[in-house]
């Protein structure tokens, strides 16, 4: 693996702002942060004005079918860890076997989500062509829920899905089997996270003992009992507000100002600016708003409760797109949620590495990977510039894609 050092660069690690120091990178991991100088005999990169952050963290993702243009279109966008959230394992260990070449993000996953027969997402996937082979394990029982925790799990996801926002009546499983899942998922050291969309549902899985949601509610605006559900069970919330405003058609025109921004353009696979221009249009205007959901990221965020930043990207899913919608969630959390912009950072660096029990990332810190984004400008001032990328490291290995600019 290669070595080389960043000098005179503006770092933010992960919690704070060292305003010019220095990275020292050996063997795919970080060996020194510093604010005096680093005697090195090897390749220096110095870039006055830019900004070096940790690798950008999406905690939600779904990789279609094995497909490793969403893993390389994150990696171009700074993205250098996707969190998917619920696929088939065996396209899982596909895409691991895709990680393994290079020059694209790293992968975490849950495997395969925890739903009943029929249940979320068969109907939304029906919609768009695909159709589910028939599910093998139903969970039925209390036994089946604790069996479910997969090998190669980085964590647990559980589809809680009552249908309400999309007109529809959808099957959940048995509350019983619900906090078995929670139980054995704890017991094996791995996070538990939910997909809920209803006040209802957040409500019902946090009772259950589960660890965070993988979405906000935004079906109507958030209650008090919510707010305090999340503090009492110290759970966190990844929002996902850049689907809800595609699911809405509320987030239509931040998309279109993502698709047309000329550094965005670059970056995009074939037809991704077309694909982002569109909404999914899930809802109507009475089963809920992307306003909601903002309200209650602001009220979750006020009463101390961790924010992690997460798209839910899919192929399938008109405006979103790998990496992209990662940026455009960070500008609604500092321009319409009340975040600072180091608070806005940190919901896609360290909190998502320590909430989702990454240790070795999501932080500038020695013995930590050396997955890092160099940017033009400073994001500490203006999250826009996340999107002024000049470089992007995963352990240690610069994307191809930027091998032009250093």
């Amino acid at each position: 693996m290669a070595s080389f050092l960043i000098k005179d660069v503006r770092i933010f690690d992960g919690e704070a702002v060292i305003d010019n120091g220095s990275v020292l990178v050996k063997d795919g991991k970080i060996a020194e942060v510093s604010t005096t100088p680093i005697d090195f005999n090897g390749k220096i990169i110095s870039r006055s004005g830019h900004t070096l952050v940790p690798g950008l963290i999406d905690a939600h993702v779904h990789i279609d079918f094995g497909n490793e243009s969403g893993l390389a279109q994150g990696l171009r966008f700074g993205v250098t860890t996707q969190c998917d959230m619920g696929n088939a394992p065996f396209q899982i260990h596909q895409l691991r076997e895709l990680v393994k070449k290079g020059d694209c993000s790293d992968l975490k996953a849950a495997m395969k989500s925890a739903t009943p027969e029929g249940g979320w997402p068969a109907p939304l996937l029906k919609k768009v062509g695909v159709e589910l082979p028939p599910d093998d394990n139903n969970l039925e029982t209390e036994e089946e829920g604790r069996k479910f925790i997969h090998d190669g799990a980085d964590y647990i996801k559980l589809l809680h899905e009552s249908g309400a926002p999309f007109a529809m009546d959808l099957p959940r499983m048995p509350t019983n089997v619900i906090k078995a899942i929670a139980h054995e998922a704890h017991k094996s050291g791995l996070t538990s996270l939910a997909h809920a969309f209803t006040v209802e549902d957040t409500l019902e899985v946090l009772s259950l003992g589960f660890d965070g949601t993988a979405h906000v509610a935004f079906d109507k605006p958030p209650i008090d009992d919510l707010i305090s559900s999340f503090q009492k069970n110290n759970a966190f919330c990844i929002p996902t507000l850049a689907v809800i405003g595609s699911f809405t058609k509320d987030g239509r025109d931040l998309q279109e100002k993502y698709a047309h921004d000329l550094r965005v353009q670059k970056l995009l696979v074939e037809g991704g600016q077309e694909k982002l221009c569109k909404c999914s249009a899930m809802t109507s205007a009475s089963d809920g708003s992307l306003q909601h959901g903002i309200e209650t990221v602001k009220r979750l965020k006020e009463a101390g409760v961790d924010i992690i930043c997460g798209t839910d990207s899919t192929g399938l899913a008109p405006g979103t797109g790998y990496g992209v919608s990662l940026h455009q969630e960070l500008e609604l959390y500092v321009k319409e949620c009340g975040f600072s912009l180091l608070e806005a950072l940190r919901t896609a660096t360290s909190l998502p590495a320590k909430r989702l029990k990454f240790p070795d990332r999501g932080r500038i810190r020695e013995g930590l990977r050396a997955d890092l984004v160099l940017v033009e400008g400073d994001p500490t001032e203006d999250i826009r510039h996340t999107l002024d990328l000049r470089g992007v490291w995963v352990a240690g290995e610069f994307s191809s894609h930027y091998s032009h600019g250093l």
